[in-house]
């Protein structure tokens, strides 16, 4: 703006001496003819050339001062942006020291003053926790294994168990195909010697001893029976035809009652029996069939 008003003041200054000088130069002109004087140029081109040429050097030493001015300026601001910047990274690489001097007290505070002592604590932290796992994953496969044991043990148990029911299974089907009462008692025994504590393959072992005309090895058998199942109502009613057979009918009559207490429907089967045909002459056998047992 002052660059601008400088060149219209030289303007105006100009503009207004033109008509100046023109006037000084028609009064100078009469001068000089009334004084016979010539010149060959006017005095007054001088001057003016010699003050826009100063006002043009003053312009240029302005703007020239005005570049300087601003070039300072800038300078002044660049170096005012890069001191706030150094200052920045000087205080941020100063926090970030404080930082890690707070943390190192920290950890010196709790015990861990170097990288190697946080280094074996790790370690050891999980030393400790791998073997706490370890210890717990062995006693559970302890435990899984002792359980694997008594499956295992239960299984062969069940097993010799099924094989042995099948097996019984198989002998009372042959005994029951049997037609012959001789051949019968052979597999009696081989059902008792899997299985000592049957009282009904005793009992039916003494009614095939009864077919034998062995009375006295029936009463044996049936004796063994009862001592194993003493209500046993079979082993009772095999008793009553063994004492028949041996003649001993109230022997008879008293086991048949035991039987009958225990099962009524000896009843109906000992008027069709054989073996019991002599006691159906016996009077108070007779008494026994018809009428019930008082409890």
């Amino acid at each position: 703006m002052r660059l601008v008003a400088s060149v219209v003041l030289l303007f105006s200054s100009f503009l207004w001496l033109v008509p100046a000088n023109a006037a000084t130069a028609d009064q100078s002109a009469s001068q000089i003819s009334s004084q016979q004087v010539e010149f060959e140029k006017p005095l007054y081109k001088p001057f003016i050339e010699r003050y826009v040429l100063d006002e043009l050097k003053a312009l240029r030493t302005e703007l020239a001062a005005s570049k300087i001015e601003f070039e300072t300026r800038l300078a002044q601001r660049e170096l005012k942006a890069g001191d706030r910047a150094l200052s920045y990274v000087t205080d941020a690489m100063t926090y970030f020291f404080y930082l890690i001097a707070i943390v190192s007290s920290l950890l010196v505070i709790v015990g861990w003053n170097s990288m190697r002592d946080i280094k074996e604590k790790a370690h050891n932290m999980a030393s400790e926790k791998v073997t706490e796992l370890v210890s717990q994953y062995e006693k559970r496969l302890k435990e899984i294994e002792k359980d694997l044991r008594l499956t295992a043990r239960d299984i062969d148990e069940n097993r010799e168990e099924i094989e042995k029911t099948q097996e019984l299974h198989s002998l009372w089907l042959r005994a029951s195909q049997e037609p012959l009462f001789v051949n019968k008692i052979p597999i009696y025994d081989q059902i008792l010697a899997l299985n000592p504590s049957d009282g009904e393959a005793l009992t039916y072992k003494a009614d095939a001893a009864l077919e034998q005309d062995e009375p006295k090895w029936a009463i044996n058998l049936c004796q063994q029976a009862l001592v194993i199942d003493p209500e046993n109502s079979h082993a009772f009613y095999q008793l009553a035809c063994a004492y028949t057979a041996l003649d001993a009918l109230e022997d008879a009559t008293n086991y048949f009652r035991s039987a009958l207490s225990l099962n009524e429907s000896y009843r109906g089967e000992a008027r069709t029996d054989k073996a019991l045909e002599p006691l159906l002459n016996h009077q108070p056998f007779i008494e026994l069939l018809e009428n019930p047992i008082a409890e």
